[in-house]
Formats: structure tokens, sequence, C-alpha cells
């Protein structure tokens, strides 16, 4: 209870209080602004809700939740709006609970951490973080993912490799929870082993986002770190690092220059994702566009304070471009998730921070709020089977489809996301040398069909052999929970017989429920996907 108690009460040591921040404001379907606020990145989900209750601190989420159980509302919570799926807008939801605006960062001296409020988008947290303490987390590149669903389902990044998990760092996460009394309350859950609400940490350490109440923030400092001073208490960034952009024109990319690249890229990773691989400086993502785009390109960045750290990267490339008849040039069209970069056609060494910024704005999402899009994605634990490679080559070159927004995008993986035990934080997917990001972005919603059609199609066939999905096989290794697919859940999609939560989480699921059953015995927090109670 004391923990509960100090939980309602506490004002950050060094943080905001409550008094001068109005709120809850309601918004309501008349309001000029509700349109804006019932939608995300993914324009294929508007919701309706009957209010929009936007908030500014920690303290004025439960008065919001509280309301919404006494009523029987269904209720669900928007921070940065990135959900791929209609999690937050699906058409039952009745009051919609906006936590972008409480997006405070700064250090707690009491519990020797970093906080940093679940509204807080991902390029706000790391420059606060840099520019202040010199520190930072290894999260996701784009610039405004919200921390509040970006951190309990594992949060990939450039620093993954030699960092680990965003998720890894979490050293305690403060919840508001509905009871089966529908009561209301506000617990803060720790790392320590005696906290009697430990598991309810462990379940936000890649548990997936919704599940168990609403996050209001995280406390963020390095595992086993001693002493007072905020600037040992987190990773310190590279100082500086070498980026560089590479791209191959279809029109001389064959398909064996294809198949030859991409093994490459897959083997290399594969034979470099041990913990204490020195190539743990090393993270690099590979980008399949549709043939209509023009160029498959590769976006490549190693810590310039390593030893020999521009060899490590030089190694690489001559390893990934070997026997690829084609040759690399500048990136000049967009790359999935990225714009153009032809100035990095050859190496530069830029500052941590600037390089995080350029790679953070370079998104077609925060250029372009009209996009439709549809995501699927998959671990691989080792080297390409090639009839997989060859399902890729197939449907990325099929003359039916001519949408440059269409791509699969292979990242590194591996390293010291490896070095954790797989049951000791919620996040199993611990032997991983890389994962796939399949991505469909159009704007006409006259051609949803057709480009969720060819995502569907391709992703099944390069998984034929399991069903149509990548069960854990010790080729493939599963879903990443942070890139959602409902179509997991039905049987004409996934044919494996392996559910949807086993894929996402593996061994760990049973344990999930548990959780869920002690802490949202009501499923008062649920979606399509969410953690079913046992």
């Amino acid at each position: 209870m004391a923990q509960e108690q100090a939980a309602e009460s506490f004002a950050g040591g060094g943080g905001r209080g409550e008094a001068p921040y109005p709120g809850p404001v309601t918004v309501m379907a008349h309001d000029q602004q509700y349109a804006d606020l019932v939608s995300g990145v993914n324009e294929r989900y508007v919701g309706r809700p009957e209010t929009v209750q936007v908030v500014t601190t920690p303290g004025q989420v439960a008065p919001v939740v509280r309301q919404a159980a006494r009523e029987g509302k269904r209720l669900t919570v928007k921070a940065g709006g990135h959900c791929l799926e209609d999690f937050v807008f699906s058409p039952d939801v009745q009051v919609v609970l906006d936590i972008s605006n409480m997006n405070q960062v700064y250090f707690d001296a009491h519990r020797r951490a970093f906080v940093v409020e679940a509204g807080a988008e991902l390029l706000d947290v790391y420059e606060q973080l840099y520019r202040t303490w010199g520190v930072t987390v290894p999260g996701g590149i784009c610039a405004t993912v919200g921390v509040g669903g970006h951190v309990p389902g594992g949060g990939w990044g450039l620093l993954c490799r030699q960092l680990g998990l965003i998720s890894d760092y979490i050293h305690a996460v403060e919840v508001v929870l509905v009871d089966s009394d529908r009561s209301v309350r506000t617990v803060v859950a720790t790392r320590e082993k005696d906290d009697p609400h430990h598991d309810l940490w462990w379940a936000h350490t890649g548990g997936g986002g919704g599940n168990f109440g609403v996050v209001t923030r995280y406390w963020f400092r390095t595992p086993g770190a001693t002493g007072k001073d905020p600037r040992r208490l987190l990773p310190r960034p590279p100082a500086t690092v070498h980026l560089q952009a590479a791209g191959w024109s279809w029109d001389t990319l064959t398909e064996a220059d294809f198949t030859r690249l991409v093994k490459n890229y897959a083997g290399f990773f594969a034979a470099h994702s041990d913990p204490d691989d020195p190539y743990t400086a090393l993270a690099s993502f590979l980008v399949l566009n549709q043939r209509s785009n023009g160029q498959v390109a590769m976006v490549t960045q190693v810590d310039a304070t390593v030893p020999d750290a521009r060899s490590l990267l030089d190694t690489y490339l001559a390893q990934v471009t070997e026997g690829v008849g084609a040759r690399y040039s500048a990136a000049t069209t967009r790359m999935g998730e990225f714009g153009p970069m032809p100035h990095l056609a050859e190496p530069r060494t830029l500052r941590w921070l600037e390089a995080t910024r350029y790679m953070a704005l370079s998104n077609p999402n925060l250029t372009d709020p009209t996009l439709r899009q549809d995501y699927k994605s998959a671990y691989m634990n080792t080297q390409f089977p090639d009839d997989q490679v060859a399902a890729l080559y197939k449907h990325l070159t099929r003359p039916d489809i001519q949408n440059p927004g269409n791509s699969i995008t292979l990242s590194s993986y591996g390293g010291r996301v490896n070095a954790v035990a797989p049951d000791a934080t919620a996040f199993a997917h611990r032997s991983s040398a890389f994962k796939l990001m399949w991505m469909c972005q159009w704007n006409d919603p006259a051609d949803d069909e057709k480009n969720i059609t060819w995502n569907r199609e391709c992703y099944e066939e390069v998984y034929a052999k399991t069903g149509g999905v990548p069960v854990s096989d010790g080729i493939t290794d599963g879903c990443y929970v942070n890139y959602p697919d409902i179509d997991l859940n039905d049987p004409a999609h996934n044919r494996s017989g392996v559910p949807w939560y086993t894929l996402y989480y593996k061994d760990n699921y049973p344990r999930l429920q548990r959780v869920k059953r002690r802490y949202d015995p009501r499923n008062f927090f649920r979606h399509a996907q969410s953690i079913r109670l046992p």
C-alpha cells in the first residue's frame, strides 16, 4: 500500500507537480480538434469515441480511468499514435485517453533513475537525456513514436546490438490499474526482486502495450548501476558514428545478385549475433523496396569511437557485397520508413545526436499524415533458406504491383539483445540475428485491397512451409509485437496451428496471463491481441 500511495503523490524529485496544469480536458465530436485526436499514424483506422480525454500530468490519469470503469465505458490509450492496427481506435471504444501532452523527462534522485512520462516521444527523450546528462536509452529510430507503447514491446533501435533493448533498462514503471470491484489504484512496480509488484514490472519488459493498465511513467536505470551521479546511471551513446547509405538500382540487380545480397546480409548477422562479438558496434538495415521504387538500399551505422571502427565498416560492406555483380551507389529513393540519403554514399562521421536527429526526422510518416499502412514481421535466427529468398524476389518484382511505398526491411538484431535470458524479461526473442518488417504505405483508400493482398501473399509464401507464419523452428523465431498483425489471429492466414500469442511471446505467455489475472481481472484493458485471462 505504501508504494501505491507514494505513486499517487510523487512529484518527481525534480520533476513537476500537478497544480499548474489544466485537465483532464474533454474533447467531443462537435469540437474542432476532435478529428485530429481520433486517428494515429495509420489512416486506415479512425475512431468515433464519445470523448477524448486529454491529460497533461500522471495524476490526471486515474480520475479518467475511474470514471470510465464506474460507467462501464470501453477505454483505450493514445500516446504517439503509432499503433499499426485498430487497437486504439476500434469501433467499440467509447473513451480515448490521450496522454501525448504527458511528456516530461527528469531525474528522480530518490530512485536514482530517470523518469520518462509515457506520452514522451523518442527524439525528445534522446535530446533531453543527452543534452542534460550525456546519456541515452537504446530505443527506436522514428522521432514521434510514443514511449508508452514502444517500451513494453521491447523497442528496437540502432544501438540495440551494442546496448540491448530499451526495455532492458526499465527500473520501475507506474501503472494505473482497475481491480475486480472497478476500483482504481496506481502502482509503482520495480525491478527489485522483493517488490510485491515485481511481476508487473516484468510484464512491461516485453509484454506489449495496452494489456494491464495505463502506464503513466517509466524509471530508467542501467541494471546493476550504483552511485548517485545521473551521468553514470544510463549508458553513454557513442560520441560520433560513421553513417553510410548505399543503393542498388533494380535495373542492374539480377535475381542472382538479389539472392547473393540478401544471403550475404543474413549470413553476416547470423555469424555475428553473439553478445561479445566486435561487430556489436555496428548496426544495419537492408530495405528491399518493391521494384517500382527503383532501388534496394542499405543504411549502416558504426560506433566511430571503438578500435578500428572504419575497418569494421569497410569489412562489413565488402562481405555484404561479395559476389554481387551490381554496384552500389547513392541511395536516392525513399527506403521504407526513411527518405533518400544521397549524400551518404560514402561514409560520413557525424556526432551521435546529429546522426540520431537525421535518422529520426527522415521519415515519410512525419511529412505525410494521410498514409494508409499495413505491416507484418518476423525474427530470423540464422541464414535464409533458398525458398524464402526466392519468394521475396518473386513478390518484390511482380509487375501487377506498382507501389514505391511497399518494402521489406531486414534489421540487425543480436549482440547485447541476446545477452539476456529469454525468461528474465517478457521479451523472449533472445536468439535472433535480425528481424524483418513488411511495410506497405499508400494514400488512396481505393488501393487498400491490392496492397493488403500483396502483403499477405508475399508473407504467406515466404513462410509457406510453416503455415504462412514464421514459427519458432530454429530458423525463424516468431513475430514482433510492436508491429502488430491481426492476420495472425485468422486461421485463413495463419495455418501453422501456432497461436498469435506464441508467435509474439513464446514460452513467456502463461506468465503474462497470470500477471493479467492479478492486475486486470476484469479484462478492462483489452484489444484484439491483448493478453487473455487464463
